[in-house]
């Protein structure tokens, strides 16, 4: 704790906004995605998605491969209690609609899903689009899918599989994505592995969102190292995120923004 509250105050020092950019297209992103207040009918939907589940007092067995839980004791874990410490909040689910509204991916790739709060999120934020998300625990991953299908997300494909299993097969490899969201294993290891093995599925407007990459001192060193990649070319600091795009025509930059 005592690191993240390090970073975090590191990250305020350093953090600006929209008034600081120069890049036309980060000034695009923040101004007309990141800090769009106007209120969204999806919103609703979001919100009533995540009270269904805060008021599901089932208990389920719940496999962990990542780096586990800093709140949970045991792996038995009331379905509420999940989304109140582990889901994505409320602020950084509608931000991550308006991504995925903004861009337009056609084909969205989520490692993790856990309870499908983002997945939501992402499936809402463009209907037409296919959202393939991965959990590795069966249980989670069927009170994911009863939600989806409660909540009308038909554009999503649910798989369950550990993460590296399903990255390695051929057709991940042969496949472009426009949309990868990474919230499955906050290690360094796991995170450079992931981030390798998806390299050839980019394209030149492919857009990767890593979930807590101040999570730990290994984290920030996976994501100064993601930052470094010759393929990488701009990327954005949220403190909670961090957003990569591999655009060629941009010149490298590195921007530390508040959302």
């Amino acid at each position: 704790m005592l690191f993240q509250i390090q970073s975090y105050l590191k990250f305020l020092w350093y953090s600006k906004n929209e008034h600081a950019v120069h890049s036309p297209f980060v000034f695009s992103l923040l101004t007309k995605c990141f800090y769009d207040k106007k209120s969204k009918p999806e919103y609703a939907t979001l919100k009533k998605y995540r009270k269904t589940l805060l008021e599901n007092k089932n208990f389920i067995e719940v496999t962990d491969f990542g780096a586990g839980s800093r709140v949970f004791k045991s792996n038995r874990r009331q379905i509420s209690k999940i989304v109140q410490t582990a889901g994505i909040s409320p602020k950084r689910a509608e931000l991550l609609f308006r991504v995925t509204n903004y861009f337009k991916p056609e084909k969205i790739l989520e490692i993790g899903t856990s309870l499908g709060l983002a997945t939501a999120a992402l499936a809402l934020g463009n209907p037409k689009a296919k959202v393939v998300t991965i959990e590795g625990c069966p249980n989670t991953a069927n009170v994911a899918q009863n939600q989806l299908t409660e909540f009308d997300c038909h554009n999503v494909e649910n798989v369950i599989s550990e993460f590296e299993s399903f990255l390695i097969s051929e057709n991940i490899q042969a496949t472009n994505y426009d949309l990868i969201y990474f919230d499955g294993n906050h290690s360094k290891k796991a995170t450079l592995e992931y981030f390798e093995l998806l390299l050839p599925t980019i394209n030149n407007d492919s857009v990767w969102i890593f979930d807590d990459i101040h999570w730990s001192e290994d984290m920030e060193e996976a994501w100064e190292m993601i930052k470094t990649h010759p393929q990488v070319k701009v990327t954005i600091d949220t403190f909670q995120w961090g957003f990569v795009f591999f655009r060629r025509e941009q010149p490298k930059e590195h921007f530390i923004i508040r959302t």
